[in-house]
């Protein structure tokens, strides 16, 4: 892939440019993703979150080298991703996305342990390991609150 495309892709189709909040930016990339995923069964679903998973990790990592920075703010396709994991366990209505878009940022911002410990890894997988677990802490929660019926 050339420099334009790499960089298309790492900011989230621009949103990463955003002045302020690019993650909340890429987050709200990664809900209309979501939307266009809608008709697909969930075998599918989680067949494209794998494949986009892996791509965002081989773009996180040209975009670093790009960008000549550790995971540079510009780069949210980590948020994306993250996002899509966060979706998975539930049926994508509105209700599910706001409260999963709310989860996904709260983890994706405050890192608990052990998220804040996997940006150390090198390359591609520290820029998206730790929105890959911010968003798997967002499902089990939003999981949770869907079996209990409260959304």
């Amino acid at each position: 892939m050339n420099k334009k495309l790499i960089t298309f892709l790492a900011t989230g189709f621009g949103s990463g440019l955003a002045p302020f909040a690019p993650g909340t930016f890429g987050t709200l990339v990664g809900v209309v993703i979501c939307l266009l995923c809608l008709p697909l069964p969930w075998p599918l679903r989680l067949l494209t979150v794998l494949t986009l998973s892996a791509l965002s990790i081989y773009v996180a990592q040209r975009a670093e080298k790009i960008y000549q920075k550790k995971d540079d703010q510009r780069i949210v396709i980590d948020e994306i991703v993250g996002f899509q994991i966060t979706m998975l366990p539930v049926a994508i209505t509105i209700l599910h996305l706001c409260v999963g878009f709310v989860l996904f940022r709260i983890f994706d911002i405050l890192k608990p342990f052990p998220i804040n410990n996997l940006q150390r890894l090198p390359g591609g997988w520290g820029v998206v390991i730790d929105d890959v677990a911010a968003g798997i802490y967002a499902a089990v929660i939003l999981f949770a609150l869907n079996y209990a019926g409260i959304v």
